[in-house]
Formats: structure tokens, C-alpha cells, sequence
């Protein structure tokens, strides 16, 4: 091959190189030319698997707006506030099978187990929650392990996260602050000192039953002063002390529980939200 011939192919190749590159930017103002806008989605791309939505899907319902609190920890607007600091009207005390008003002392802007005067539950029943909590375990240090401080969260009256001072506090493992109350420890200690507040927002899944069987169980995620412990951890059944726990059928929601140890734990700025599926209108 002549290498007059050679530079006659080189520069064909550069001219149609030249005219596709030249042709791609007029074929894509010639697309934003027709006026399209896809801002909202399209309706010509593939089906997502497992859904009945299309890849941006522009019928899929956006997600309703929720403003946060001003704060960290404050409530949103959705939120359904079960301790604002002022009294304790959205609770109950349950006692050989009758509801009676608590017992607990609220000052302060918040309150604190009185020894003796029982658990309290909310009046009104809850399913999937988000969960958010501030507790402070007593000042003055006294017993330890199990005996300092001892409280805890407990879903649909069944399911415990725990509450205990687990600053410099050793005990088993899967009964500290954060733990699946018999099951699983949390991940890390995050706990501060006694007298200081502590906060908690967990997420938890309520179980569901066909007849007599659990078919998902319950599950929790835990955050701790920020800090992770617990990540969509399901729970074995019900949290009893030195057994296993079962599942037995209940409602679809049930009562929050907050339990009184007998050690004066406090609590502040109890709110949750409801959490529905997606693709709410």
C-alpha cells in the first residue's frame, strides 16, 4: 500500500469521526428542542423487578412532605407526642386486671419511676413505629449489674429493649443498655454517666401471625446518643427474664410499655410516628 493511499484512508477515518461527533450534540438538541420535559419521570423505561413501578416512573406517588423538628429530638408535626414533660394523660397504670391513673412523679419537665407503683402503657395501641425517647439513670450510683438503674422500653408489652446504667457497670452481655432484653447485646456501649440524659430513637417492626404462627417476626433498630446498637435485629418472641421467649398471637397493635424496676429512672420527650409502606399518596 502506497503511502499516498495510506493518508487518504487516515484522513477519511478523522472526517467521519468528525461528522458522528459533530452529529451526537444535533441529535440531542434536536431531542431538547421537542419540548420534553422529564422533570416527573418517564413512562418508556422498564419494569423495576419485584415492583409494579417503572424506572422513574412518573406516576409513582411522591413522598408526602414531613417538616422536622426546629431541634434534633423535637417532634414533627406527624409525630403523636406520649410525654411533652407536663403530665402523664396519655398513660396508664395496669394492676390486677384494672387501669389506674400512674403513679410516677413528674417534675421538671420530666418523669421518674416512683419504687412500687407499677409499670405504665399507653392508653393508645401501636403497630410500626419510629420511637424516640430521653432517659437518665439515677445520679447516685447504687448496687450494680442488674441493680443500677434498671428500666426499659418494651413494645406491644412483649418486646424489650433495655434500659440500664451500663457506664462502667459490667453485666451479661444481652442485658445492657441496648440489648434484645435476653437475646442480643447491642453492637457497642454507648451509654453516658449516671445523671446524664441519654437518648434513644428505635424503629420497630411489629410481628405478623397466620393463625397460631409467626410468619415475620418483630424486629428493632436501635440508635443510642447517635450511635447504632442494633440493626433491624429480630426478636426470638417475647423478652422474659432467664428463659427463652415464644411467640403467641396478638393484635396488630398494642400498648407501649415502660417498666418500672424500682430503681427512679427518668424519662423525657416521648414521641412516635406511625409508619406506613411505601408509595403513600
Amino acid at each position: 500500500m502506497t503511502f499516498q493511499r495510506i493518508a487518504l484512508l487516515a484522513a477519511a477515518g478523522v472526517w467521519l469521526a468528525g461528522t458522528a461527533f459533530a452529529q451526537a450534540p444535533a441529535a440531542a438538541k434536536k431531542k431538547k428542542k421537542s419540548g420534553e420535559d422529564n422533570t416527573l419521570g418517564y413512562t418508556d423505561t422498564p419494569q423495576i423487578p419485584g415492583q409494579k413501578w417503572k424506572v422513574h416512573d412518573s406516576s409513582r406517588p411522591r413522598p408526602r412532605m414531613v417538616t422536622p423538628g426546629a431541634q434534633y429530638g423535637q417532634p414533627p408535626p406527624d409525630a403523636i407526642v406520649l410525654f411533652d414533660g407536663k403530665d402523664l394523660s396519655k398513660w396508664v397504670t395496669s394492676l390486677k386486671g384494672q387501669q389506674i391513673e400512674p403513679k410516677w412523679k413528674v417534675e421538671n419537665g420530666y418523669m421518674e419511676v416512683v419504687p412500687r407503683t407499677g409499670s405504665i402503657t399507653t392508653r393508645e395501641k401501636f403497630g410500626d413505629i419510629q420511637l424516640h425517647a430521653e432517659w437518665a439513670a439515677p445520679a447516685q450510683v447504687s448496687g450494680k449489674g442488674q441493680l443500677r438503674g434498671n428500666s426499659g422500653i418494651i413494645f406491644m408489652t412483649r418486646y424489650e429493649v433495655q434500659v440500664l446504667d451500663s457506664w462502667d457497670n459490667p453485666t451479661y452481655a444481652d442485658g445492657q443498655t441496648g440489648a434484645l432484653y435476653g437475646q442480643w447485646p447491642p453492637l457497642v456501649n454507648a451509654s453516658r454517666g449516671p445523671g446524664q440524659w441519654q437518648t434513644y430513637d428505635l424503629v420497630f417492626e411489629a410481628p405478623t401471625f397466620q393463625g397460631e404462627n409467626v410468619v415475620k417476626k418483630a424486629n428493632v433498630t436501635v440508635f443510642h446518643n447517635g450511635i447504632l446498637l442494633q440493626h433491624k435485629q429480630e426478636f426470638n418472641g417475647t423478652t422474659p427474664h432467664r428463659r427463652n421467649g415464644e411467640y403467641r398471637p396478638h393484635g396488630a397493635e398494642e400498648p407501649l410499655l415502660i417498666q418500672n424496676h424500682n430503681y427512679p429512672v427518668r424519662f423525657r420527650n416521648i414521641w412516635v410516628r406511625r409508619l406506613a409502606g411505601y408509595d403513600q399518596p
